[in-house]
Order: C-alpha cells, then sequence, then structure tokens
C-alpha cells in the first residue's frame, strides 16, 4: 500500500463565520436538509479503523477541517483520541492537524489539544483592517480580536500551530506589513494561500487576487526572509522551493507532478477526489459502501490524478520554472495561453515572477543543504554580498558563491 491522505470534514460545510471568500460554505446544497450536520459516531469508528488499515504506518496523519470543525465540540474529540488507541496496531503512532478559524477555542480546548500533540492550523489574513475585509461573523462583523484570542490560547498552553494566510485583492498590495505583523505575534510557520474565485460567467471576482500582485507579494516577503529570517520564520512555499532545487520531491501537492492522493471525507461518509473538487462528478462514493483503499486507487481517481500531468499546455512544457511548479493546482488552470491552448494557471504569471526572483538564493539554499551547513548561514552572505554589489563587475564571480558570473546570477533573477 502507498500513503494517502484524507481530509475530514467532521460537521460539513457549517461554519460559526461567513468569509466572503470561503468556497466551501457553498458545498451545503449538495447535502440533504438535516437538523445535524455532524459526523455520526458510528461513521467516526468506522472512518478511523478503515483508514488506519489502509495505511502502510507506522505513522497515520489525521486532518480535520471544515467548515469549523471546533463546532463539534471537544466530546467529539476525546473520542478520535481514544477511537485512534484503539485501533493503532503496536509501535505504530499517529498526529492529528486541526484547522480552525479559532474564535471558538478556549482553556479547555487548549489543554486537549496539547495533551494530545495536535498541530493547529489558524486563519489569518494579517492585521485588523486586512483581516477583517473579508473575514466576518454572519452578522458582518469583524472577527479579527476573537482569531487572535484563540491565537493567545494556543501559545499560551504551548499547542504546536501554523497560520494559513489567504492572499486576496485586500492584502496583496501590502505584503510586508501583512508579514511583519504575523511574525511579531509570535507566528514562525506560515503558508500563504492565493484567493482565485472563478465566476459563472466567465473570468474572477473582484476579491481574487491578480496573477502580477501575487508574484510581487510573494517576492517582497521572500526578500525580507531570506536577509533575516531564515531558521526562525518556515513559510510553506518557500520550504518546499528549496526541498525541489535541493532535488529532493515536493511534499506540497500544488508543486507535485500528478495529484490525487488527497481525498476529502464529509460528515455523512461521502469520499470526493480533492477538498477543491468536491462535486458531483468527482464524488468517489460513501464510506458504507466502499473502501477508503478501494476509492483512492480506484481508476478515476487515478485518472483525477494523472490528468494534472497530462494536461498541461505546450507553455508549461517549455517553462524553465516547470520543474518546481508543474503548473499549480489543477483548480486555478482555466485561462488560455497565449496561442489559445486551455489548461494554463491563472497564477502562472505570478508565480513565474516569483520563482525566478526567488531563483539565485534558492540556488544557495540548496548548495548549502547539500553540504551540510546550517540554511541560516545564507543570511551573513546576503549582508556581505549586499555589502559588495556596488562594486561587482558583471562578469565577476557573484557574492552569492554560487561560483557564476554575477550577470548569470544575483544580477539576473533568472536561470536556474
Amino acid at each position: 500500500m502507498l500513503p494517502f491522505h484524507v481530509m475530514a470534514k467532521p460537521v460539513g460545510p457549517v461554519c460559526n463565520l461567513e468569509c466572503a471568500y470561503c468556497y466551501y460554505l457553498r458545498k451545503d446544497a449538495l447535502f440533504a436538509r438535516a437538523a445535524d450536520r455532524r459526523m455520526a459516531p458510528d461513521l467516526l469508528a468506522r472512518y478511523i479503523h478503515d483508514y488506519i488499515a489502509a495505511q502502510p504506518g507506522p505513522r497515520v496523519d489525521f486532518a480535520w477541517q471544515g467548515g469549523e470543525p471546533t463546532l463539534q465540540g471537544l466530546d467529539f474529540f476525546r473520542r478520535v483520541a481514544a477511537l485512534q488507541r484503539e485501533h493503532l496496531p503496536a509501535g505504530w503512532t499517529c498526529t492529528n492537524a486541526l484547522q480552525t478559524n479559532g474564535t471558538l477555542l478556549d482553556d479547555e480546548w487548549g489543554d486537549f489539544l496539547q495533551r494530545h500533540g495536535f498541530l493547529v492550523g489558524i486563519s489569518i489574513d494579517g492585521p485588523p483592517e486586512l483581516h477583517d475585509r473579508y473575514r466576518v461573523d454572519r452578522r458582518g462583523r469583524p472577527s479579527h480580536a476573537g482569531v487572535m484570542r484563540g491565537l493567545d490560547v494556543l501559545q499560551r498552553h504551548g499547542v504546536e500551530y501554523n497560520v494559513l494566510c489567504a492572499v486576496h485583492r485586500a492584502n496583496a498590495d501590502q505584503p510586508l506589513a501583512v508579514y511583519r505583523f504575523l511574525r511579531d505575534v509570535g507566528v514562525t510557520w506560515l503558508q500563504f494561500i492565493p484567493i482565485v474565485e472563478r465566476l459563472p460567467g466567465g473570468g474572477v471576482s473582484d476579491r481574487s487576487v491578480l496573477p502580477e500582485d501575487f508574484g510581487t507579494f510573494l517576492s517582497a516577503i521572500f526578500d525580507e526572509w531570506i536577509r533575516h529570517d531564515v531558521g526562525r520564520m518556515f513559510i510553506q512555499l518557500f520550504e518546499e522551493s528549496a526541498t525541489v532545487w535541493a532535488g529532493m520531491p515536493a511534499r506540497l501537492c500544488v508543486l507535485r507532478e500528478t495529484c490525487g492522493r488527497a481525498l476529502v471525507i464529509e460528515h455523512n461518509g461521502d469520499v470526493y477526489a480533492c477538498d477543491h473538487f468536491v462535486l458531483p462528478e468527482h464524488r468517489l462514493g460513501n464510506l458504507a459502501d466502499r473502501s477508503l483503499e478501494d476509492m483512492v486507487e480506484s481508476p478515476e481517481q487515478r485518472a483525477f490524478g494523472q490528468a494534472k500531468q497530462d494536461g498541461l499546455p505546450q507553455v508549461c512544457r517549455q517553462c524553465d520554472v516547470r520543474f518546481i511548479c508543474n503548473g499549480g493546482c489543477p483548480k486555478d488552470r482555466f485561462i488560455l495561453s497565449a496561442d489559445g491552448e486551455p489548461g494554463l494557471n491563472y497564477l502562472c504569471a505570478g508565480f513565474r515572477d516569483f520563482f525566478h526572483h526567488a531563483a539565485p538564493h534558492l540556488r544557495r539554499l540548496a548548495i548549502l543543504w547539500r553540504r551540510g551547513s546550517a540554511p541560516a548561514e545564507i543570511m551573513a552572505e546576503m549582508e556581505r554580498a549586499d555589502a559588495a554589489r556596488w562594486r561587482v563587475g558583471r562578469n565577476d564571480p557573484c557574492p552569492c558563491g554560487s561560483g557564476r558570473k554575477y550577470k548569470h546570477c544575483c544580477l539576473s533573477a533568472g536561470g536556474r
């Protein structure tokens, strides 16, 4: 058996917030009307048993998301922990990741999450004026203060956490304000999620980040990070990019050649191909009548995953950053290339600009890693390089230590 990942949605598309860009709240129409949208105890027990049984071990990673999964209450997650202990084979371990908006967390939650080793992802889009533009409750009231109370709970109880920061039209032009705010409140692990909302008639919503703005956002934060925060701040896309430059496969699905091994199970047992493809045509079955292993290895799921690679337009196949990008997430591959071929990623221009901008430094990080040096050494190198830059000739060795000429390295952001 090969490992695969399932994101469990124990309350389905139910949330105490109503963020303007949330794609999941609109999935409510897929499910029959019911008074209770919570995963039933017998389904939870079957899911945990079957998921563990289908994994090669010795570690099994669980993920809980929503909607807002904390609406299930602590007793549900106490049951999760008990079932995991019951079904894990001897010598095996499991992890739990919980994605939350943070507004319902209190000290009781903090104690439970710390004792059971949960990794918590909490959503924060920057300082209040940027976060509250779209992340509001069902009355349209701002959520930032409540989220920060939740973050304080995690920090006080020593819960391992990371921050998911959405990048949209309201905050994309203030990258350093977003980054420095999160850094200053003690965040050390960040992932940036671009908001891309397709409209039924074509195009994208006015909340969607513009491709060039997304590239500029990433580049500005990368420049700050590479000079000051390597080894102190861990930014998912930067870490994954450095991993690929070092010759290892990406762990992040959007950067891999194929996908299809990250499924979703809903509160009613329905299983879908991917979190971003919870659509009738991508429903694989229900846990009541089909095993998880059968669904992930099914011809339709294999075809779904392979389509990411097979559907690359020619411009992507010839691109000098394909080795790291691989066309990005299939959900965003809906525009035409310059020659009219479908399947180009809406964010292509931004990703390409960022990868070209970061290339010299990612290359250097890979060199440091290969020789067993601390990646943080690059900050001292950057300081020396910046001081020496004004007197380096175009044909002189680059100050970054790559061994290439300056004109072919840090003077130019392109090239591998």
